[in-house]
């Protein structure tokens, strides 16, 4: 009860990845002049990225983990231009959540997936750790929603189309030994009428058939590019209605109203509880006291503790220290429910 896990990034290796160019924007296309390694050496060197990763998790004593997504340029451009349908040659844009114009996949033919994208990644994460690992993927409504489509010209039909694909890789990614998979859709929150017509259509079939624990990640943009948040959601009680096991929401930096946990029911809430709005690492107690808050809402056997969002953007050293906040104020209220450490 009352776990704690790391929903997607940690921070690359300044060795690994020009993070001064990364600095105020996410990829959505592939943009190769970030990595500081020659394409040759680039896998190898992605691995040993992946390790450094692992073992922070494991040292700061995090229950569920990821490979910090370490092979990836932003959450969702790695497994949306695998796909076939998209010039990548030539991209489109659209107008992004900031109300800026933003270079993004150009849809110009049926959306296929030629082969698994990311399962070597969970071969080898699994392989790495006795933990159990969290994988996410790119969730079909926020692929939808940053691409340019010049063939279904149907914003729901070009949902619907990735859910297929995104379903046929989780299968993929739960073969390959993932214990949670999570769908990553920020997006639902800047395209609300949209997400009200079909977004939990196109979630409900992307996780069609999958057996292992499931997750769907919503939050307002990473801290770096969104220091000002709301502190509600505009769509989120809607995801009761999915078949995912499990909503990942953060909370911390929004200081949101934890009442809306209510509306949740039969669902576990990851719970975002370390703010990455600030490089100050939080002390255990704060996080506690961000947990006992959530318990007034919900039982601990459907609480687990986490980062707001992806921590890609933090340096190393505040990246650990917040975890390993995270895992003692876990362990101080699990202490004081009896639960043990």
């Amino acid at each position: 009860m009352i776990e704690t896990t790391v929903v997607g990034s940690y921070p690359q290796p300044d060795w690994l990845i020009d993070r001064s160019r990364l600095e105020g924007k996410v990829p959505r296309v592939r943009e190769p002049a970030l990595w500081r390694v020659p394409p040759e050496r680039l896998e190898a060197a992605q691995d040993e990225a992946a390790l450094v990763a692992i073992r922070d998790m494991e040292r700061a004593g995090v229950d569920v983990i990821t490979d910090g997504e370490v092979r990836r340029e932003s959450y969702s451009n790695r497994f949306a231009t695998a796909l076939e349908g998209i010039d990548l040659e030539r991209p489109g844009s659209i107008i992004n959540r900031l109300g800026k114009r933003s270079v993004v996949p150009r849809i110009v033919g049926p959306i296929r997936r030629p082969r698994p994208v990311i399962v070597r990644d969970v071969e080898f994460l699994r392989a790495a750790t006795s933990h159990r690992i969290r994988v996410t993927l790119p969730g079909p409504f926020t692929l939808a929603q940053q691409a340019e489509d010049e063939h279904y010209r149907d914003d729901e039909a070009l949902a619907m189309a990735f859910a297929e694909v995104v379903n046929a890789e989780a299968k993929d990614v739960e073969s390959a030994g993932a214990d949670v998979i999570q769908l990553d859709e920020p997006w639902l929150e800047s395209r609300v009428d949209a997400a009200k017509r079909y977004a939990v259509r196109a979630i409900n079939r992307a996780l069609d058939g999958i057996g292992a624990t499931t997750a769907i990640h919503v939050c307002f943009g990473y801290a770096a590019l969104v220091p000002e948040k709301p502190g509600r959601y505009a769509f989120l009680p809607e995801l009761a209605d999915t078949i995912a096991t499990q909503i990942s929401i953060e909370a911390a930096q929004p200081r949101l109203d934890l009442g809306v946990l209510t509306e949740l029911a039969g669902k576990t809430v990851v719970l975002g509880v370390l703010d990455l709005g600030t490089v100050e690492v939080e002390p255990a107690e704060v996080v506690a006291e961000r947990i006992r808050a959530a318990l007034r809402h919900l039982p601990p056997s459907r609480l687990v503790a986490a980062p707001d969002c992806g921590m890609k953007y933090l340096d190393r050293d505040a990246a650990f220290g917040k975890l390993r906040a995270l895992v003692e104020g876990s362990k101080i209220v699990r202490r004081e429910l009896g639960l043990g450490s």
